[in-house]
């Protein structure tokens, strides 16, 4: 199964953000982190993580860019229920498995791409609430990016895709 993994291509991540991801861990979307949130209350930095990070797993820590990756669905949607229990409220270990199990699953439809695709995502907040849109990098020329490549080594593919609704993906709540 290919998945998202952290990837850091210089150290601005760590600047940006309040934790940053450790390179190289599993990630998925985060976007679950701010649904009860109001961003104009968040800190600088959270609302940075709001408009273009991706979750580690491992650290909880947030990634600008991921890289697709094989990887175990089954295991990290285990490590992801484990932090809903521990630094979510998951009520139960059986609610925070399906949860998790939706999240990796919604991560892992975003790379049905190459190994080594670089993906960046960028979150608005609308009165339906929050949109993703996921771009695509690839690297210049025949050259695979490596791990800790120059930014302006890679270039943007993608249009501008439409908006995800997140609302139709998890359900409305009541």
């Amino acid at each position: 199964m290919k998945l998202p993994r952290t990837l850091q291509l210089d150290p601005s991540d760590t600047f940006v953000f309040e934790r940053a991801a450790t390179p190289g861990e599993w990630a998925v979307s985060g976007a679950f982190v701010f649904a009860p949130a109001d961003p104009a209350t968040l800190s600088h930095k959270a609302r940075v993580a709001l408009r273009s990070g991706f979750l580690g797993v491992d650290s909880l820590g947030w990634s600008t860019l991921v890289e697709v990756a094989e990887g175990c669905g089954d295991h990290v949607a285990r490590l992801l229920a484990d932090k809903l229990l521990t630094h979510f409220g998951a009520p139960d270990a059986a609610t925070a498995l399906a949860a998790a199990r939706e999240e990796v699953a919604f991560a892992a439809s975003l790379c049905d791409l190459p190994l080594g695709t670089v993906i960046a995502v960028q979150r608005t907040t609308t009165e339906a609430g929050l949109e993703e849109r996921f771009r695509t990098l690839t690297p210049r020329g025949d050259q695979p990016a490596p791990v800790f490549a120059p930014v302006f080594a890679l270039i943007e593919t993608d249009e501008d895709p439409e908006p995800i609704d997140l609302s139709k993906l998890i359900g409305e709540s009541s």
